[in-house]
């Protein structure tokens, strides 16, 4: 602490003083620039049971989407590792996100890292976001590299979702990505987020095209979040001559959360998306066709180490735009409702997710029409899926 300058001290106590505030100030300055490293990361691992019984063992459904990442059924399974180190000083941050196993090339898949669903390459190490941000003020700072997709109430790593299985919102939304983005707060309630991509889940782009996003964030009440998100790019491949097809990807999405008591959050999440032409080339619709939907959060403490939590979500994919199809490839919507516990042990560094979720598909019509979900002679007999697993993973 230093002591106060009066008339009654001589010149040389102030320059001591002085001279000792100055130091101060420079080891202090010293100790900023210089920064901190920070090590995290989790591994998760699940166990689902499907009530179907599915020959195949699997929870996908008959056009491979029904599901993003807990997959497999009736065995145990490993999810996603992480690990992430971040570098922090006073006017920068720089991150450096790597997952390894299954999740990892699922999350990825705009990369074809694996061979999992018969992509040329054979790792299982995907780069979930690489990118540094340098803040030009306590308000401005930009963010350059590959970041996750600011779209959407779920993310990727499954301790900061309440639920284990991810939401079809989630499964049809961007998951990355690679480009140039600058925020300015406004205040502690209210900043702009704007940025060049890329494109869509992918780290090189398909096209000379750019896409632009958006994020507007603002705070209406103490303890309530609101996320205005937006996405527009050109994902059509280039024809024969290398011309440039006409076409949009445009997505406007919804994300708020408002933590109403100390044990009791209420969230919702609502998109809607309008694809025309090409995507990635994978096809599309002359005419811009739509998707969206929906979805619910209800989380309550029930003590310090329990908690519990439902979901409840109504997406539409009726044009066939987005992954969620039928057999014979045909749009289709569904009601999904899940209920998840979360028990936390040793510290936090523990969690254990026991989880129900059911998935009601509209019956498709006709006899020889194959349904949703395979039953346990292998056949394609079933609209809805009900699964109930456990979920086991360590943070750090």
């Amino acid at each position: 602490m230093v002591p106060f300058l009066t008339s009654a001290m001589g010149e040389e106590d102030k320059k001591a003083v002085k001279t000792d505030s100055t130091v101060i100030t420079e080891v202090k300055d010293e100790e900023e620039a210089k920064g901190a490293f920070a090590f995290s990361g989790y591994l998760d691992s699940y166990y689902m049971a499907n009530f179907n019984k599915p020959a195949s063992r699997s929870n996908l459904g008959a056009a491979g989407t029904a599901r993003v990442f807990d997959r497999k059924a009736g065995q145990f399974s490993l999810g996603l590792v992480q690990a992430k180190v971040a570098y922090t000083n006073a006017k920068s941050e720089a991150v450096v996100d790597l997952t390894f196993g299954p999740n990892a090339d699922y999350g990825n898949y705009g990369n074809l890292l694996s061979p999992l669903d018969g992509a040329s390459t054979s790792t299982a190490l995907a780069i979930k976001q690489a990118y540094f941000t340098y803040k030009f003020t306590d308000k401005f700072s930009m963010t350059a590299g590959q970041f996750g997709t600011h779209i959407g109430y779920e993310v990727i790593d499954a301790p900061a979702n309440f639920n284990y299985s991810l939401s079809n919102l989630f499964n049809n939304g961007p998951f990355y990505h690679a480009g140039l983005k600058a925020t300015y707060s406004f205040s502690e309630k209210a900043s702009l987020m704007l940025g060049v991509v890329n494109n869509v889940d992918g780290l090189g782009d398909n096209n000379r095209k750019k896409g632009l996003i958006g994020q507007f964030y603002f705070s209406p009440v103490s303890n309530w979040n609101v996320y205005l998100n937006f996405i527009n790019s050109n994902e059509a491949n280039p024809d024969s001559l290398g011309k440039q097809p006409a076409g949009h990807y445009t997505l406007f999405d919804l994300t708020t959360s408002y933590q109403i008591t100390e044990k009791f959050l209420l969230g919702f999440n609502a998109a809607y998306g309008s694809q025309k032409g090409d995507y990635q080339g994978f096809g599309g619709p002359l005419d811009a066709q739509t998707w969206g939907g929906f979805a619910v959060y209800a989380n309550t403490a029930i003590t310090d180490n329990f908690g519990i939590g439902a979901r409840y979500e109504y997406f539409n994919n009726d044009n066939g735009v987005r992954g969620l199809l039928t057999a014979s490839g045909a749009g289709t919507s569904v009601n999904s409702v899940t209920l998840t516990g979360n028990i936390s042990l040793a510290d936090g560094h523990i969690l254990v997710k026991p989880e129900f979720r059911l998935d009601a598909y509209p019956k498709v019509n006709g006899t020889n029409e194959e349904q949703q979900f395979e039953d346990s002679d292998g056949n394609w007999t079933k609209s809805s899926q009900t699964t109930f697993g456990l979920a086991f993973i360590y943070k750090f």
